[in-house]
This record gives C-alpha cells, sequence and structure tokens, in this order.
C-alpha cells in the first residue's frame, strides 16, 4: 500500500535482509508498482513479489517487470512464485496446477536468460534496447511456495529454493519458513487488545486458507471453532462468499471472525510469545533445515511489529531501537 515503501526503508535501517510484497490485485496495490517504489527508496535490501502468481500476468509482462526492477535494484530482485490463494479466489478462480506454474517458471528463466523461448504455441524473446530494462542474462533467484508434495517436486526441478508455511521444507539449501504473529511485551499476555489486534488478521487468514483450499491437509474444522465458523461462512451466497470471506484478509479481523482470535489460538497458531520463547521455535526450525525466516506483520501499527521483531531476533539495526 501507500506505507509500504517507508517501511521498506525501516526494514533495511533494523537489518532485515528481505522485504516481500503480497501479490493479491483484489487486496492490496499493484506488485511490481510497489516493489519499484521500494527499489527508489532503499539502497541494500533485497525485494520481491512473496509470492508472485503466474496465472494474473503474461510471462512476457512478468520477465519485463523483473528486468524493469532490477534495472532499478540490480543484484536485489528475488521472486516466489506458487499456484496463488486471494490472488486467484478474489477473481472467482481456483489455484493454478503445478504443472502450469512448473511451465511458467522454466519460460520465465529462459526469457530472463536471453533466450527464444516457446509459449502458448508461438516463439518469444525480450527485444528490449539497452536503458529499458536490465539487459540480459537476467540471474535473479526464484523459489517455489509450497507445502505439498507435487510443489516440492517443482521446487527442486525448476526452482532455486523453497518457501513454506509454518515448517521448514527439509532437503533445500535455501528453505524459507513463513509465519505471522506478535512479539509479546515482557509483562503483557497473548489476550491482551494489542496482541490480538495485532496477531488476530494472521490467525484468521488461515481458516480463510483452509476453507478455500482443503487439499493443504489442513480441514478447517480441526481448528478451534472451525467447525461453527465454517457453518456460518457456508450460509453466505455462494455467488459472493469468497468476497465476504476475504474483504479485511490480513488487514483487521471481521465481526465474523471475532470469536476464532483468543489467547489460545494466537499462542497455537502464530508467532505469538516473548522474544525468548520466539527465538527458541526458530532455533527448532533452523535444527529442521530451515535457512530463513519470512515474519508477516499484521494489524493497524507495522512499524511496531517489525520494530518488535527485529529485536526479538537480534538484528542489528534494531539495538538502539524500542518498539513503540
Amino acid at each position: 500500500d501507500q506505507h509500504s515503501p517507508e517501511l521498506a526503508v525501516l526494514a533495511e535501517s533494523l537489518g532485515y535482509r528481505r522485504v516481500w510484497v503480497y501479490d493479491s490485485p483484489a487486496l492490496g496495490a499493484d506488485v511490481w508498482v510497489t516493489l519499484a517504489r521500494i527499489a527508489e527508496r532503499t539502497k541494500r535490501i533485497e525485494l520481491g513479489p512473496g509470492v508472485l502468481v503466474p496465472g494474473l500476468r503474461h510471462v512476457m509482462v512478468t520477465a519485463a517487470a523483473i528486468g524493469t526492477v532490477e534495472s532499478i535494484a540490480p543484484g536485489r530482485v528475488v521472486v516466489a512464485v506458487s499456484t496463488g490463494f486471494t490472488g486467484r479466489v478474489l477473481l472467482g478462480e481456483r489455484s493454478m496446477r503445478w504443472a502450469a506454474v512448473e511451465d511458467y517458471v522454466r519460460t520465465l528463466k529462459g526469457l530472463l536468460r536471453g533466450e527464444e523461448v516457446e509459449w502458448e504455441g508461438r516463439v518469444m524473446r525480450m527485444l528490449h534496447p539497452d536503458g529499458a530494462v536490465a539487459r540480459r542474462p537476467i540471474r535473479i533467484p526464484i523459489v517455489i511456495t509450497t507445502n505439498g508434495r507435487k510443489g516440492l517436486e517443482v521446487a527442486r526441478r525448476v526452482g532455486d529454493g523453497v518457501m513454506s508455511g509454518g515448517f521448514p521444507s527439509s532437503g533445500f539449501g535455501w528453505s524459507i519458513v513463513v509465519g505471522g504473529g506478535t512479539v509479546l511485551d515482557d509483562d503483557e499476555d497473548p489476550s491482551a487488545p494489542r496482541a490480538l489486534a495485532a496477531a488476530g488478521p494472521f490467525v484468521t487468514s488461515l481458516y480463510h486458507l483452509f476453507y478455500e483450499l482443503p487439499g493443504l491437509g489442513m480441514k478447517v474444522e480441526e481448528l478451534p471453532g472451525g467447525e461453527s465458523w465454517r457453518a456460518e461462512v457456508d450460509a453466505i451466497p455462494k455467488a459472493v462468499r469468497h468476497l465476504r470471506l476475504h474483504e479485511s484478509h490480513l488487514v483487521r479481523v471481521d465481526e465474523r471472525d471475532r470469536v476464532l482470535v483468543t489467547g489460545e489460538t494466537v499462542t497455537a497458531l502464530s508467532w505469538t510469545g516473548r522474544a525468548s520463547e520466539l527465538r527458541e521455535r526458530f532455533a527448532q526450525y533452523e535444527a529442521q533445515g530451515a535457512t530463513e525466516i519470512f515474519f508477516e506483520p499484521t494489524g493497524v501499527d507495522i512499524a511496531r511489529e517489525i520494530t518488535a521483531f527485529a529485536r526479538a531476533v537480534g538484528l542489528p539495526g534494531s539495538r538502539a531501537r524500542s518498539p513503540r
């Protein structure tokens, strides 16, 4: 959104290595415009879509976008790709097939190398003159975001790493774990209003995720309060159900979802805890093969969340700062 560039500047000053931007057109600002704005405001931090949804753009459009941002921030662009969640659902579409994602990534890499590639029966090549986008070959890392077997197979074939929600995927030299929540103050309870407001949108997004994508291995009924919540969502007319379900996704907790957000659920389903507890959890992830933590802040005070998290994990720029 409009605050993303200034938050990226803060993240860079705190010592974060990367900043990721959502690719969900019905919920947020255009991902590539936002990344270009961030690239112009920052000097060191790496940046990219987290995650890119191939079905939203022709592969040449994506290649040109990558080349544009790479020309502004050379050596700092990274891309995460997956089958799509809200980026597809809120357009009335379902997630893409993994075979289509694999073909897209393979073709995209060929374009960025400057090769002639075949796409949908036609031959293409990036013909941009010098100064339009970064010169070919453009070598940027592409990670595959998945928690399932098919996605992991695609990651091994065409990815440079893997990004997974909630737990690490072993067997990869680059394994990113995604999660959200809030760092509790020393005297703060997880059921405190501030903690619930900060972690609640992430927690409810998991209910949204498992409702829309039951094939991920978890049924929403298995989550606390999930059975009665599902019945309420099922009662929404099907034609507009996806709109009603996601209209506050990762921003705030709707009245319908409020019953789901308790001290118990934010503790069980998110990275909500004191700094020492979070460090212990991340050490366990590292022992299981994780090489990187992707913190997904939510709530109304993102600056506080990323500052508190930086302090909790000991990022170098956080030592002179304190959460607001």
